[in-house]
C-alpha cells in the first residue's frame, strides 16, 4: 500500500505548483510584450501563404498576377474646389468612376499636363437631391497642393485628383541623395492625399529608414527572382516610418493592392510603417498598397542605402537586418521628373 502524503508534503507540492504557474504566465508576459514592441515588418509569413510541408511558395509570374490595372478611385467625403473645365449641371454619370474616366480621358499622350486634374461627384441620391449624378471636371493652379473647399462628414461629394505623365513626382529627401518618386492617386487617394499634407510642412522631423536588407543572390540586378533561390531573408527592401513629429497620421483605409515591383513604394498595413522594394516581388501577390514608384534613375540611391551598415535583429522569429543608424528623410517638392 502507498504511503499517504503528509500534509507539510503537500504544502510544498502546493508552493511548487504556484511557483510553476507563475514562471509560465511571466514567460507568456514576456513574449507577448517583445512582439508588440517590434515594429510592423516584412516576414515570411505575412506576405504569402507557405506550404503544408513548409517549403517555398511558388512564384507567381507576372502573366499570373495579371497587369495592374487602372484605377479611378477618389475619396469620399470631400470637395475640391478649383476652375471647372466641364460644368456638372450640365454632365452627368452614374459612379464616382466613371466621372474619375471622363478626367482621365482629357490627358493626352503626349507626356504634357492634363487639361482635367481633378473631378467632384455626387453620387448619394438621397443629400445630393436634384444634384445626384453631377460631374465636375477640374484644373487645379497647383497640382501638389489641390484646393479643398471643404471636407468631413456631412459633404455629400466625392473627390479625386489625377496626375500627367511628368505631374505627380514629389522627391524623398536623405543624406545619400533624392529620390524621386510618381505618386499613384487614382489608385491610393487617401495615402497620396496624406504626402501630400506632408509636403506642405516646411519642416518636420521623425521620418526614417531603420531597416534595409539588400538583394543577396536571390533577385539580379533588375529585380528579377532567381530561378530556385529562396525569397529571403534578405528581403530585398528598405523599411522605415512615415510618421511625422507633429503631424497627425491616421491609419491609411485599404486602398487597390497591386503587385510589388523593382521600386514599388507601399505601406505595411495602415501605415505608418512602409517600405520601397528593391525587387519584384509577384510572390506576395496583392498583399499592400502601392501608393507610388521611385523613379528607375534613383533606384541607386536605395541600394547604396541598402548597403549601409546594418545589425542582425529577430522579429517574430524572422531574422531582419536594422541600421545601425537610422536614415532620416523629408518629402519636398522638385520642379520636374526630367
Amino acid at each position: 500500500m502507498g504511503r499517504r502524503q503528509s500534509d507539510s508534503e503537500l504544502g510544498r507540492f502546493a508552493l511548487l505548483a504556484l511557483f510553476l504557474m507563475g514562471a509560465i504566465f511571466c514567460c507568456m508576459v514576456y513574449l507577448f510584450l517583445s512582439m508588440v514592441s517590434k515594429p510592423n515588418s516584412i516576414t515570411v509569413d505575412s506576405v504569402s501563404e507557405l506550404g503544408e510541408n513548409g517549403g517555398d511558395v511558388a512564384l507567381g509570374s507576372e502573366e499570373e498576377d495579371g497587369e495592374d490595372g487602372e484605377c479611378c478611385g477618389g475619396i469620399e467625403h470631400l470637395e475640391l474646389w478649383g476652375d471647372a473645365v466641364k460644368w456638372g449641371s450640365q454632365f452627368n454619370v452614374n459612379s464616382s468612376e466613371e466621372c474619375c474616366m471622363a478626367c482621365k480621358a482629357m490627358c493626352g499622350d503626349q507626356g504634357g499636363p492634363c487639361l482635367c486634374d481633378s473631378w467632384v461627384f455626387c453620387g448619394n441620391r438621397e443629400a445630393c437631391g436634384l444634384r445626384f449624378g453631377e460631374c465636375w471636371l477640374k484644373k487645379q493652379k497647383d497640382t501638389l497642393e489641390p484646393d479643398r473647399k471643404d471636407s468631413g462628414d456631412l459633404v455629400m461629394w466625392t473627390s479625386g485628383f489625377i496626375f500627367g505623365e511628368r505631374e505627380g513626382v514629389v522627391g524623398l529627401e536623405t543624406e545619400y541623395g533624392v529620390l524621386r518618386i510618381k505618386l499613384f492617386p487614382d489608385c491610393a487617394p487617401h495615402s497620396v492625399a496624406y504626402i501630400l499634407e506632408m509636403l506642405q510642412v516646411p519642416h518636420y522631423a521623425g521620418c526614417h529608414f531603420y531597416r534595409a536588407e539588400d538583394r543577396g543572390s536571390f533577385w539580379d540586378s533588375l529585380g528579377n527572382h532567381v530561378e530556385n533561390a529562396p525569397f529571403g531573408p534578405p528581403f530585398a527592401l528598405i523599411q522605415g516610418t512615415l510618421e511625422a513629429h507633429g503631424i497627425i497620421f491616421k491609419n491609411i483605409p485599404t486602398e487597390v493592392s497591386h503587385a510589388v515591383r523593382r521600386g514599388s513604394v507601399a505601406w505595411i498595413g495602415s501605415g505608418p510603417e512602409f517600405f520601397i522594394s528593391l525587387a519584384n516581388h509577384f510572390e506576395w501577390k496583392n498583399a499592400y498598397t502601392v501608393f507610388g514608384s521611385v523613379l528607375p534613375e534613383d533606384m541607386e540611391i536605395a541600394e547604396k542605402i541598402a548597403q549601409l551598415p546594418s545589425k542582425q535583429e529577430v522579429w517574430s522569429s524572422i531574422n531582419v537586418s536594422v541600421l545601425e543608424r537610422p536614415v532620416d528623410l523629408w518629402f519636398r517638392r522638385i520642379k520636374s521628373n526630367s
